[in-house]
């Protein structure tokens, strides 16, 4: 079997494929300093509880946007499982598609890995929603060529600078609110960053298909997908697994080369 990892700002994905199949798929917070033993111990109870065993795993691919973490995550790889993992990013992975921007080298395996898993399920011209540590939306061409995209401020980033920068502004839950205008502090700062993002969303888009000269398909991805996705309808598909889904395809497309 498969083990497919994404290590992103906030959280670590671990997912273990048998073929196409997802057979779990596990989260632990990102950590530059944790060990190689310590995901050993911890990645050993997650695969027991749901009757999987680290002695079926025999291959790995890691998509990594925390360097501090990548030599662990290798180790964990070529110590525990006996396997050496591909690395998306590194020059011997083959992605299969062409990173039309000024620095290819400079774009994130996550962003990478989900251009190649939305190219490989919708046609046509396409925008990735991702709402994690950053929300970014990035191009994908008909082709499935990366053809660039935007990079924000997270939504929880953003409520996490809003307390810490305001004194009297308490902490808050992203939620969307019934109404715009918010009738207390906590109802007026959820209706700032939730209807706030979604106008972000709606403007990005509208500009970025008037900038690219055709309409594209709008595919959001990350914790908050299923959330902001209810209240407009410029997102049309929700894909949790996209990232972890691309890195699959990227492991099977090297492997037969």
């Amino acid at each position: 079997m498969l083990l497919v990892i994404d290590a992103g700002n906030t959280n670590t994905v671990f997912a273990v494929y048998d073929g196409t199949e997802l057979k779990g798929k596990w989260r632990i917070s990102s950590d530059g300093q944790r060990t190689a033993d310590e995901y050993s111990v911890w990645l050993n109870q997650v695969l027991t509880f749901d009757g999987l065993a680290l002695s079926t795993i025999h291959a790995a691919i890691i998509s990594s946007v925390v360097p501090p973490a990548l030599p662990n995550l290798t180790q964990l790889c070529e110590k525990v499982l006996k396997c050496h993992p591909l690395i998306v990013g590194s020059p011997q992975v083959v992605l299969g598609l062409d990173v039309r921007i000024d620095e290819p080298s400079a774009v994130g395996a996550d962003r990478l890995a989900n251009a190649v898993g939305a190219h490989a399920k919708f046609s046509g011209a396409l925008i990735v929603l991702d709402f994690g540590t950053a929300t970014t939306l990035d191009i994908i061409a008909p082709d499935g060529a990366y053809e660039g995209g935007v990079i924000a401020p997270g939504v929880n980033l953003s409520v996490e600078a809003l307390h810490m920068a305001a004194a009297k502004l308490p902490p808050i839950t992203v939620e969307r609110p019934d109404k715009v205008i918010g009738r207390s502090t906590v109802q007026a700062m959820q209706s700032g960053v939730f209807w706030g993002y979604i106008g972000m969303i709606e403007g990005l888009v509208a500009r970025i298909e008037e900038e690219y000269g055709e309409s594209a398909t709008v595919i959001a991805t990350g914790g908050l997908s299923r959330l902001f996705c209810e209240s407009t309808a410029i997102i049309e598909y929700v894909e949790e697994d996209l990232t972890i889904e691309g890195l699959r395809i990227l492991y099977e497309r090297n492997e037969k080369t």
